[in-house]
Protein backbone atom coordinates (compact mmCIF):
# COMPACT_ATOMS: atom_id res chain seq x y z
CA UNK A 1 0.00 0.00 0.00
CA UNK A 2 1.43 3.42 -1.00
CA UNK A 3 0.91 6.91 -1.09
CA UNK A 4 2.41 9.50 -3.79
CA UNK A 5 3.82 12.59 -2.13
CA UNK A 6 5.91 14.95 -4.33
CA UNK A 7 6.35 12.01 -6.93
CA UNK A 8 7.89 9.93 -4.59
CA UNK A 9 5.62 6.37 -3.79
CA UNK A 10 5.64 6.32 0.60
CA UNK A 11 5.10 2.30 1.17
CA UNK A 12 2.71 2.05 3.93
CA UNK A 13 2.99 -1.35 4.42
CA UNK A 14 5.31 -1.12 7.21
CA UNK A 15 3.80 1.92 9.57
CA UNK A 16 4.77 5.46 9.67
CA UNK A 17 5.26 8.34 12.42
CA UNK A 18 3.02 11.62 11.82
CA UNK A 19 5.03 14.18 14.36
CA UNK A 20 2.48 17.05 15.67
CA UNK A 21 3.58 20.52 15.28
CA UNK A 22 0.80 23.20 16.12
CA UNK A 23 1.43 26.64 15.09
CA UNK A 24 -1.31 27.55 17.51
CA UNK A 25 -1.81 29.57 21.00
CA UNK A 26 -4.25 27.16 22.55
CA UNK A 27 -4.26 23.68 21.25
CA UNK A 28 -4.63 20.82 24.32
CA UNK A 29 -1.58 20.08 24.54
CA UNK A 30 1.17 21.86 23.13
CA UNK A 31 -0.45 25.33 22.54
CA UNK A 32 1.68 27.93 22.41
CA UNK A 33 4.74 25.76 23.16
CA UNK A 34 6.73 26.73 19.69
CA UNK A 35 6.94 30.58 19.77
CA UNK A 36 9.58 31.44 17.34
CA UNK A 37 11.37 30.14 14.28
CA UNK A 38 14.32 27.90 16.35
CA UNK A 39 11.39 26.38 18.68
CA UNK A 40 9.73 25.32 15.33
CA UNK A 41 12.97 23.97 13.42
CA UNK A 42 14.42 22.26 16.85
CA UNK A 43 11.25 20.64 16.95
CA UNK A 44 11.20 19.52 13.28
CA UNK A 45 14.50 18.21 13.79
CA UNK A 46 13.51 16.29 16.71
CA UNK A 47 10.64 14.56 15.26
CA UNK A 48 13.33 13.56 11.73
CA UNK A 49 15.68 12.46 13.76
CA UNK A 50 13.66 10.45 15.70
CA UNK A 51 11.93 8.60 12.90
CA UNK A 52 8.86 10.73 11.41
CA UNK A 53 7.91 10.27 8.42
CA UNK A 54 5.64 13.63 8.25
CA UNK A 55 5.37 16.50 9.87
CA UNK A 56 1.43 17.99 10.59
CA UNK A 57 1.32 21.13 11.20
CA UNK A 58 -1.63 22.85 12.48
CA UNK A 59 -2.79 26.38 12.37
CA UNK A 60 -6.37 26.23 13.77
CA UNK A 61 -7.30 24.34 17.00
CA UNK A 62 -9.70 21.93 16.45
CA UNK A 63 -10.38 21.44 20.09
CA UNK A 64 -13.79 22.08 21.97
CA UNK A 65 -14.53 25.24 22.52
CA UNK A 66 -11.17 26.62 20.84
CA UNK A 67 -11.03 30.49 19.81
CA UNK A 68 -12.12 31.07 15.73
CA UNK A 69 -9.62 31.83 13.81
CA UNK A 70 -10.23 33.74 10.13
CA UNK A 71 -8.83 32.59 7.12
CA UNK A 72 -6.22 34.89 6.43
CA UNK A 73 -4.93 34.61 10.07
CA UNK A 74 -4.75 30.54 9.68
CA UNK A 75 -2.51 31.28 6.58
CA UNK A 76 -0.64 33.84 8.04
CA UNK A 77 0.26 31.85 10.87
CA UNK A 78 0.94 28.64 8.38
CA UNK A 79 3.13 29.75 5.41
CA UNK A 80 6.17 31.38 7.12
CA UNK A 81 6.87 28.19 9.47
CA UNK A 82 6.05 25.91 5.98
CA UNK A 83 9.26 28.33 4.68
CA UNK A 84 11.30 28.00 7.51
CA UNK A 85 10.78 24.25 7.89
CA UNK A 86 11.34 23.78 3.80
CA UNK A 87 14.38 25.44 3.74
CA UNK A 88 16.37 23.69 6.45
CA UNK A 89 14.81 20.50 5.49
CA UNK A 90 13.97 20.77 2.21
CA UNK A 91 13.01 16.86 1.98
CA UNK A 92 10.34 16.58 4.60
CA UNK A 93 6.84 16.15 3.93
CA UNK A 94 4.77 18.64 5.42
CA UNK A 95 0.93 17.54 6.15
CA UNK A 96 -1.50 20.64 6.31
CA UNK A 97 -4.19 20.50 9.59
CA UNK A 98 -6.48 22.31 7.97
CA UNK A 99 -10.49 22.18 6.65
CA UNK A 100 -10.04 25.22 4.60
CA UNK A 101 -9.63 24.73 0.86
CA UNK A 102 -8.21 27.82 0.39
CA UNK A 103 -5.39 27.46 3.14
CA UNK A 104 -5.00 24.10 2.20
CA UNK A 105 -3.96 25.55 -1.28
CA UNK A 106 -1.65 28.16 -0.30
CA UNK A 107 0.17 25.55 1.98
CA UNK A 108 0.65 23.09 -0.77
CA UNK A 109 1.38 25.71 -3.59
CA UNK A 110 3.97 26.41 -1.15
CA UNK A 111 5.51 23.11 -0.28
CA UNK A 112 3.71 21.22 1.76
CA UNK A 113 2.77 17.32 0.64
CA UNK A 114 -0.42 16.18 2.31
CA UNK A 115 -3.97 17.75 3.21
CA UNK A 116 -5.28 16.17 6.86
CA UNK A 117 -8.91 17.40 7.07
CA UNK A 118 -11.23 16.88 10.50
CA UNK A 119 -14.10 17.53 8.23
CA UNK A 120 -13.83 15.30 5.39
CA UNK A 121 -14.74 18.11 3.13
CA UNK A 122 -18.43 18.96 4.97
CA UNK A 123 -17.04 22.54 6.76
CA UNK A 124 -15.87 23.67 3.19
CA UNK A 125 -17.48 22.56 -0.25
CA UNK A 126 -14.26 23.62 -2.20
CA UNK A 127 -11.85 20.99 -0.22
CA UNK A 128 -12.78 18.40 -1.73
CA UNK A 129 -12.49 19.50 -5.43
CA UNK A 130 -8.81 21.40 -4.26
CA UNK A 131 -7.70 18.60 -3.60
CA UNK A 132 -8.68 16.77 -6.83
CA UNK A 133 -7.10 19.42 -8.43
CA UNK A 134 -3.96 19.47 -5.96
CA UNK A 135 -3.72 15.68 -6.51
CA UNK A 136 -2.03 15.01 -3.33
CA UNK A 137 -2.68 12.84 -0.62
CA UNK A 138 -5.75 13.68 0.85
CA UNK A 139 -6.81 12.63 5.08
CA UNK A 140 -10.49 12.20 5.80
CA UNK A 141 -11.93 12.00 9.17
CA UNK A 142 -14.86 11.63 10.54
CA UNK A 143 -16.58 13.66 12.49
CA UNK A 144 -20.44 15.44 13.18
CA UNK A 145 -20.94 19.01 12.91
CA UNK A 146 -17.70 21.40 13.41
CA UNK A 147 -15.50 21.96 16.64
CA UNK A 148 -17.47 23.91 18.13
CA UNK A 149 -20.83 21.87 18.29
CA UNK A 150 -19.21 18.16 18.17
CA UNK A 151 -19.62 17.11 21.98
CA UNK A 152 -23.18 17.49 21.66
CA UNK A 153 -23.98 15.25 18.61
CA UNK A 154 -22.38 12.04 20.08
CA UNK A 155 -25.28 10.12 19.43
CA UNK A 156 -25.05 6.90 17.61
CA UNK A 157 -27.26 3.47 17.48
CA UNK A 158 -24.17 1.39 16.32
CA UNK A 159 -20.96 3.75 16.19
CA UNK A 160 -18.97 1.96 13.90
CA UNK A 161 -21.69 0.92 11.47
CA UNK A 162 -21.88 5.23 11.32
CA UNK A 163 -18.92 5.55 10.94
CA UNK A 164 -17.92 3.14 8.08
CA UNK A 165 -21.14 4.16 6.29
CA UNK A 166 -20.07 8.03 6.60
CA UNK A 167 -17.07 6.58 4.89
CA UNK A 168 -18.62 4.98 2.07
CA UNK A 169 -20.16 8.29 1.48
CA UNK A 170 -17.08 10.40 1.66
CA UNK A 171 -14.91 8.10 -0.11
CA UNK A 172 -17.55 8.09 -3.23
CA UNK A 173 -17.88 11.68 -3.23
CA UNK A 174 -13.94 12.16 -3.24
CA UNK A 175 -13.25 9.59 -6.01
CA UNK A 176 -16.01 11.19 -8.18
CA UNK A 177 -14.13 14.24 -8.04
CA UNK A 178 -10.65 12.24 -8.86
CA UNK A 179 -8.67 11.99 -5.69
CA UNK A 180 -6.41 9.26 -6.06
CA UNK A 181 -4.77 8.79 -2.50
CA UNK A 182 -7.08 9.10 0.25
CA UNK A 183 -6.52 8.02 3.94
CA UNK A 184 -9.28 7.31 6.57
CA UNK A 185 -8.93 8.57 9.99
CA UNK A 186 -11.64 7.48 12.35
CA UNK A 187 -11.84 10.95 14.56
CA UNK A 188 -10.84 9.71 17.87
CA UNK A 189 -12.10 12.44 20.45
CA UNK A 190 -14.43 14.20 17.79
CA UNK A 191 -18.17 13.88 18.61
CA UNK A 192 -17.68 10.55 20.60
CA UNK A 193 -18.05 10.01 24.25
CA UNK A 194 -15.03 8.18 25.91
CA UNK A 195 -16.69 5.08 26.08
CA UNK A 196 -17.61 5.45 22.32
CA UNK A 197 -13.97 5.67 21.67
CA UNK A 198 -12.72 2.56 23.21
CA UNK A 199 -15.71 0.67 20.89
CA UNK A 200 -14.53 2.37 18.05
CA UNK A 201 -10.97 1.74 18.28
CA UNK A 202 -11.85 -2.20 19.34
CA UNK A 203 -13.77 -2.39 15.67
CA UNK A 204 -11.22 -0.29 14.14
CA UNK A 205 -10.26 -3.19 11.76
CA UNK A 206 -13.46 -2.94 10.41
CA UNK A 207 -12.49 -0.37 8.18
CA UNK A 208 -10.29 -2.67 6.23
CA UNK A 209 -12.76 -3.00 4.26
CA UNK A 210 -11.98 0.62 2.16
CA UNK A 211 -8.73 -1.06 0.83
CA UNK A 212 -7.56 2.30 2.62
CA UNK A 213 -4.60 3.55 4.45
CA UNK A 214 -6.02 3.96 8.24
CA UNK A 215 -4.64 6.89 10.09
CA UNK A 216 -4.96 6.76 14.05
CA UNK A 217 -4.85 10.05 16.31
CA UNK A 218 -5.11 9.22 19.84
CA UNK A 219 -1.92 10.74 21.19
CA UNK A 220 -2.64 12.30 24.74
CA UNK A 221 -6.06 12.51 23.99
CA UNK A 222 -9.19 12.84 26.93
CA UNK A 223 -9.88 9.12 26.31
CA UNK A 224 -6.84 8.83 27.63
CA UNK A 225 -6.21 11.05 30.33
CA UNK A 226 -9.96 10.84 31.56
CA UNK A 227 -9.99 7.31 31.71
CA UNK A 228 -6.90 7.31 34.02
CA UNK A 229 -8.30 10.32 35.93
CA UNK A 230 -4.55 12.03 34.85
CA UNK A 231 -3.23 15.19 32.68
CA UNK A 232 -2.39 15.32 28.67
CA UNK A 233 1.26 16.14 30.03
CA UNK A 234 0.87 12.85 31.98
CA UNK A 235 -0.56 10.32 29.44
CA UNK A 236 1.98 9.09 27.25
CA UNK A 237 2.11 5.96 28.89
CA UNK A 238 -1.21 5.57 27.85
CA UNK A 239 -0.68 6.41 24.45
CA UNK A 240 1.93 3.74 23.93
CA UNK A 241 -0.55 1.45 24.97
CA UNK A 242 -3.32 2.51 22.61
CA UNK A 243 -1.09 3.35 19.83
CA UNK A 244 -0.08 -0.22 19.92
CA UNK A 245 -3.26 -1.86 19.89
CA UNK A 246 -4.26 0.58 17.23
CA UNK A 247 -1.36 -1.22 15.32
CA UNK A 248 -2.88 -4.66 16.29
CA UNK A 249 -6.16 -3.40 14.70
CA UNK A 250 -4.09 -1.89 11.43
CA UNK A 251 -3.01 1.37 11.53
CA UNK A 252 -0.68 2.26 9.12
CA UNK A 253 0.10 6.07 10.37
CA UNK A 254 0.43 7.03 14.07
CA UNK A 255 -0.39 10.70 14.19
CA UNK A 256 1.53 11.55 17.53
CA UNK A 257 3.39 14.46 19.68
CA UNK A 258 5.88 11.65 20.90
CA UNK A 259 7.59 10.36 17.76
CA UNK A 260 10.40 8.00 19.28
CA UNK A 261 7.47 6.21 21.35
CA UNK A 262 5.97 5.90 18.02
CA UNK A 263 9.12 4.32 16.38
CA UNK A 264 9.64 1.66 19.61
CA UNK A 265 6.20 0.44 18.80
CA UNK A 266 6.13 0.06 15.18
CA UNK A 267 9.62 -1.76 15.61
CA UNK A 268 8.26 -4.06 18.31
CA UNK A 269 5.07 -4.99 16.24
CA UNK A 270 6.89 -5.75 13.35
CA UNK A 271 9.49 -7.88 15.07
CA UNK A 272 6.50 -10.06 16.25
CA UNK A 273 4.97 -10.09 12.68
Amino acid sequence: MTINCKGNLIDLSTPKVMGILNVTPNSFYDGGKYKSDSDFLNQTEKMLSEGAAFIDLGAYSSRPGAEFVTEEEEINRILPIIAVILKRFPETLLSIDTFRAQVAQKAIENGAAVINDISAGLLDKNMLETAAQLQVPYIMMHMKGNPNTMQSLAQYEDITKEVTYYFSERVSAARALGINDIILDPGFGFAKTLEQNYELLRRTDFLSVFELPLLIGISRKSMIYKLLETTPQNALNGTTVLNTIALQKGAHILRVHDVKEAVECITIMEQLC
